[in-house]
């Protein structure tokens, strides 16, 4: 079983380069690299002789012969276009001839273009090759890019039209050469799922599917440089406000810390109420003032400030206690001998006796 792609591949089609299309055209017709540039030139320049050559048979100081010796060449120009006359001598080669295919002598003959095995078309300096390869024919357009399979229905109406948009259409009539191509196809019929586009067309969308998908591409980035950004924002907000919430908390447990003193102090003064009565309405008016200062202006004083101020409280809760305390070998008023200097903590902040 045969590849139809690779049947496809098999033929052979060499695409448009520069103004080259006379190249292009003979060897996609011969199907194969027969001709260079180098080789039309060769006999573009022999056609060129020749005619000067006639042209002197008139006399060599004749005003026409002096006028065709100033007027460019005919077959060639500097583009790589070729005339009419150089592509039907480089076909005489392989004893091929040229018929103009709307001539009144051909058309008399009748002749159904699908029994015919090639045309070469021209329009405007531009030739391409219409070619019959096992029993289907292709259009082997070198502005193509790739050979177009035409059916044998469409090849008449293909002509017509070609005609019709001012084509010259030329008849190949002769034995081509062998080629892989005409071998294979004339086994196996081929199907094209894709017709060729044009080698500008194609180049044409290819350009814009790169620039679209350029586009999307810089689209693309910008959402995610937008996502970024929006990520960056947002999670310096949070970090801003978890600084907020922890000098909040900081200050709140310090507040607290303070509160929970000062109400140890007082309820451990509170069990020397008889000794330390003084020391009682001092403590709550230290608490009273530390409940002040907790919506107030101290919620902002620093942790060494409040560490400097508990210990004013104590130094002065220890200098109102001192005339009250007890000598050694006084008793306490229920008779047990037994002191009560108040707190623990009070104990530890008095001086040795």
């Amino acid at each position: 079983m045969f590849d139809r792609k690779l049947n496809m591949d098999s033929i052979f089609h060499e695409k448009q380069e520069g103004s080259l299309c006379a190249q292009h055209c003979l060897n996609n017709l011969l199907q194969g690299e027969y001709f260079t540039p180098v080789d039309l030139s060769s006999i573009a320049h022999q056609l060129d002789e020749e005619e000067r050559m006639r042209m002197a048979e008139g006399g060599m100081a004749s005003e026409e012969y002096r006028t065709f010796l100033q007027q460019p060449s005919g077959n060639m120009d500097d583009s790589g276009f070729f005339s009419i006359q150089v592509i039907s001598n480089a076909l005489r080669v392989w004893g091929l001839e040229l018929i103009l295919f709307n001539s009144r002598e051909y058309q008399s003959l009748m002749i159904n273009p699908i029994n015919e095995k090639a045309f070469i078309c021209n329009y405007k300096e531009h030739w391409f090759t219409i070619r019959k390869l096992g029993q289907q024919w292709f259009n082997l357009n070198s502005l193509l890019t790739g050979p177009e399979l035409i059916s044998d229905t469409y090849l008449a109406l293909f002509l017509a039209q070609l005609q019709q948009e001012g084509y010259s259409i030329f008849v190949i009539r002769g034995n081509l050469p062998e080629c892989e191509a005409e071998h294979i196809l004339g086994i196996m019929r081929v199907q094209q799922q894709q017709r060729p586009r044009l080698i500008g067309e194609d180049e044409a969308q290819t350009s814009a599917g790169m620039s679209a998908a350029l586009s999307q591409t810089e689209m693309v980035f910008g959402v995610e440089d937008e996502v970024v950004d929006e990520d960056e924002e947002l999670k310096k907000a949070l970090a801003i406000s978890r600084q907020d919430i922890d000098v909040e908390d900081e200050e709140a447990d310090l507040r607290r810390a303070i509160q929970l003193s000062m109400q140890g102090a007082v309820m451990s003064n509170k069990s020397s109420e008889s000794e330390m009565g003084n020391v009682k309405s001092g403590s709550q008016a230290a608490g009273s003032a530390a409940g002040g200062q907790k919506g107030g202006q101290n919620e902002a004083l620093t942790a060494e400030e409040l560490r400097k101020r508990r210990q004013a409280y104590f130094d002065r809760q220890q200098q109102q206690a001192q005339p009250n305390i007890p000598q050694p070998d006084t008793k306490s008023s229920d008779g047990s001998g037994s002191v009560n200097t108040g707190s623990e903590e009070d104990q530890q902040q008095k001086p040795s006796q």
